[in-house]
């Protein structure tokens, strides 16, 4: 293969000509892996992309004990039912080494004739139509975590907020804790916040944002327990607040309810009867509660509400990557999964869009 047609993750930059390792198949698998990985570089995608797909291959070798130049599509078959994923996971995996396999056959790469030569077999395209995993529904991850419709959204508002108003009104023992969960679950969607970035806010987490003052103090809502990186402490975010409404709904409790417990000289938001900070059991218990009330589907989680902030600012028109970094994701992969345009929405985009065009063609309809 001459110099000019060396393509990045070849075979010819990897492999050293005259050498032959006393072991061929696992030198010959490393070396396609490192020419893969070169090949991925050089399109320069991500490094924890690459490295993830690096790892997903060897886990498919572990598991059929066999090289790529011997792979069955029924081996991807007892693979794919072997770990219970979820629907976007196995999507994922199956498409992670199918392009890992189309870069193997790739004659430019010539990988299938080092193969041949050396092991006297040629890796083949084992994933196709009928053994992978195609894309079925609008939601692939687990019905707990969808994002709820705007609908079911103002049902379960409607629903926290009745509950909170009957007990304000007749004055009995709860009224507090009442409006202070339809409270919490207002920030959790108004901010796209978890369970726990919610509980463990305190009251000095909402600040002044100098670029919407009209926002008063609840501009920005400092998140300091975020979602962690495996051995890395809390990551810290500053989410702005986009939905005034919702600063409104924080800034009445705080000032007006939050002052009525017992003991509110702790700095914690969301306060128990005992002036505690409240615990993840009970935002789950009382969000299944406000959830019956609404006639909501048993298996809605609290995550269905950070779900619904993404779905609903991405079909508001807000720009992906403003959203996520709103939400703290550091890929906008992460923040594809949770997003779920409805119909209405594309059917607003649809009409935006094709009235451009029209105006483009002036004013014509091409003909």
């Amino acid at each position: 293969m001459s110099q000019s047609r060396r393509f990045a993750g070849s075979a010819a930059l990897v492999l050293v000509d005259g050498v032959m390792p006393l072991r061929p198949e696992p030198a010959l698998f490393e070396a396609m892996l490192e020419g893969w990985d070169r090949q991925q570089r050089s399109r320069r995608l991500s490094i924890p992309l690459i490295e993830g797909r690096g790892r997903l291959i060897r886990r498919f070798q572990s598991f059929t004990g066999a090289w790529p130049w011997s792979w069955t599509p029924e081996q991807v078959e007892q693979w794919s039912c072997s770990g219970g994923w979820a629907h976007s996971t196995i999507r994922s995996y199956q498409g992670a080494l199918a392009v890992f396999l189309d870069y193997a056959c790739d004659a430019r790469y010539g990988w299938a004739a080092e193969c041949e030569q050396r092991v006297g077999a040629r890796p083949s395209q084992v994933c196709h139509e009928w053994n992978t995993a195609v894309h079925v529904a609008d939601y692939e991850g687990r019905p707990e975590r969808r994002p709820l419709t705007r609908a079911e959204l103002q049902a379960f508002f409607d629903a926290a907020d009745d509950r909170a108003e009957a007990a304000a009104s007749s004055r009995r023992k709860g009224w507090l804790a009442a409006f202070r969960d339809a409270t919490l679950f207002k920030t959790v969607y108004g901010w796209g916040l978890r369970r726990r970035e919610a509980v463990m806010l305190d009251v000095f987490d909402f600040t002044v944002n100098p670029a919407a003052p009209e926002l008063g103090g609840f501009g920005v809502c400092q998140v300091r327990f975020g979602k962690a990186m495996r051995g890395s402490p809390p990551r810290r975010r500053a989410v702005a607040t986009v939905m005034p409404w919702a600063a409104r709904a924080v800034e009445e409790y705080v000032t007006a309810v939050r002052p009525q417990y017992g003991d509110a000289s702790g700095p914690a938001v969301w306060l128990t009867e005992r002036g505690a900070r409240i615990s993840l059991r009970q935002v789950d218990d009382r969000f299944a509660q406000f959830r019956s009330l609404a006639g909501l589907p048993a298996d809605l989680s609290v995550h269905c509400l950070r779900h619904s902030y993404v779905s609903h600012l991405i079909e508001d028109g807000a720009d992906p990557l403003f959203v996520q970094q709103q939400v703290g994701h550091s890929w906008a992969s992460t923040t594809a999964t949770y997003t779920t345009v409805g119909a209405d929405a594309r059917n607003r985009m649809l009409r935006s869009a094709l009235s451009k065009a029209f105006e483009a063609d002036g004013g014509t309809d091409g003909r």
